[in-house]
């Protein structure tokens, strides 16, 4: 086989404008000569591009091109650490995809991922299911259908998805739980800002989109557990007493608590009747969770740092969770994502997917198309993109009534404007750490 290759100029080299756009082609002249047993020719991967662009966020995203023109889009990002998965996909994934056969996405897949000594991870996984989602898009592309239709049709007319409440106090908290009930959200989840605490998690600064990755360096952020877990229980039930029982809450406790305190505070919580407590403790030991579940029956959801259906084996089949919350782009795709999504089903979990702005409308659209497939769904996180990540990405998702929907548009219904994206480099923002009163650091 002879190789003819088109090395990237090295990074160093790149002009402002292409650093933007770091991608890779590579073409085996051998390839785009193979065909079928039948003798006809054969559709090949022909070129895989990555773009690194920061349109309100950063966010890498995969675009495969095959030799009959049709092109597909995966979502890439890893929030913090985006160009370690750009540097994956452009150095070590794309040069594997070309000359391949886009159809075979579930060879493809493991190919990448059993072909490769070093699994799973979060870098690894964020790349295989960007090469998966562009081939789910390729494929519903080449058939005129949109996506979920391949996956077996519809289970449900639409998705119905939580919001982010927040407030500096209870009576800020209680104003924009009223914005969001007033809008139609059917599930609200609820976080408050701790007095004398300044590194409460999900809480807005001012009147825009939460963004917890704000600076170029960590912000380091004071976190008090004895206090949180004093005041958080006192705004949920101020929301229940407010707004009543008819439309589901939910809260994050974002990995912040050891297993007993856990423990504890889903049982000061019950009365509120929460949809469910978000990560309540780290998920390493996964053997922790059934601590929690001696001593509460508030719902747990846990996995969206979670990569593999193996990191998530224990906490279902165990039934250690209610509803696990692993994404399309960080648990290797579309492919992996339904495995995980029917182990699930066997046990009576249910899923939750982690749909953060940190996320492109990509992963957003490949989301809701499994959501409205699989049996089990529970429930779909969603924060609106800002204006301008619409704008690089337009996409056919829709809200309407609390509810996610798509339309019949092939593949995804997702484009990706280049032009567009050339205006919005890629600017480094990390994720805040969090510290003690001591000063040590603590999960944040």
């Amino acid at each position: 086989m002879v190789l003819a290759r088109r090395p990237s100029p090295a990074r160093s080299a790149l002009t402002p404008d292409e650093g933007r756009c770091f991608h890779t082609s590579y073409a085996y002249k051998v390839c785009r000569q193979r065909r079928r047993p039948n003798g006809a020719a054969m559709t090949t991967i022909e070129r895989a591009e990555v773009f690194v662009a920061g349109p309100g966020r950063n966010f890498v995203t995969l675009r495969i091109t095959t030799s009959d023109g049709v092109t597909g889009l995966g979502d890439a990002t890893l929030n913090g650490r985006e160009l370690a998965v750009a540097s994956y996909l452009r150095d070590h994934v794309v040069p594997l995809l070309i000359g391949r056969d886009p159809a075979r996405i579930e060879d493809l897949w493991q190919y990448l991922y059993r072909g490769v000594y070093w699994r799973r991870g979060p870098v690894t996984m964020t790349a295989i299911a960007a090469v998966d989602t562009a081939l789910w898009d390729i494929k519903g592309k080449v058939a005129g259908l949109p996506v979920h239709q391949l996956l077996g049709g519809r289970s449900r007319d639409g998705v119905t998805v939580y919001c982010h409440a927040s407030g500096t106090d209870i009576p800020s908290l209680l104003d924009d739980v009223a914005r969001f009930r007033e809008a139609g959200y059917r599930a609200v989840r609820a976080q408050a800002a701790v007095p004398d605490v300044g590194g409460t998690y999900g809480v807005r600064k001012g009147t825009g989109i939460y963004e917890p990755a704000n600076a170029a360096l960590p912000e380091e952020q004071l976190w008090d557990t004895e206090a949180y877990l004093r005041f958080a229980p006192t705004y949920l039930t101020a929301v229940r007493e407010e707004f009543g029982f008819d439309f589901h809450l939910l809260h994050d406790v974002h990995h912040r608590l050891t297993p007993i305190e856990a423990a504890r505070f889903g049982k000061s919580v019950e009365d509120a009747q929460l949809f469910w407590m978000e990560d309540p403790t780290p998920a390493e030991n996964q053997e922790a969770f059934r601590l929690i579940r001696q001593h509460t029956t508030t719902p747990i959801a846990v996995g969206e740092v979670l990569t593999s259906i193996w990191d998530v084996q224990h906490l279902i089949t165990e039934q250690l969770i209610d509803y696990v919350r692993t994404t399309v782009v960080h648990a290797g795709g579309i492919t992996h994502l339904r495995r995980i999504f029917d182990l699930a089903a066997l046990y009576q979990v249910r899923t939750g997917s982690h749909g953060a702005t940190d996320l492109s409308p990509i992963t957003l659209a490949a989301a809701v198309q499994v959501d409205l497939t699989v049996p089990n769904f529970g429930i779909q996180e969603y924060m609106e993109h800002a204006e301008v990540t619409r704008e690089v990405f337009p996409s056919g998702v829709t809200l309407s009534d609390g509810l996610l929907d798509v339309d019949d548009t092939p593949g995804l219904g997702v484009e990706y404007d280049e032009k567009a994206a050339a205006r919005y480099p890629y600017d480094p923002k990390y994720l805040p750490v969090a510290r003690r009163r001591d000063g040590s650091v603590h999960d944040w």
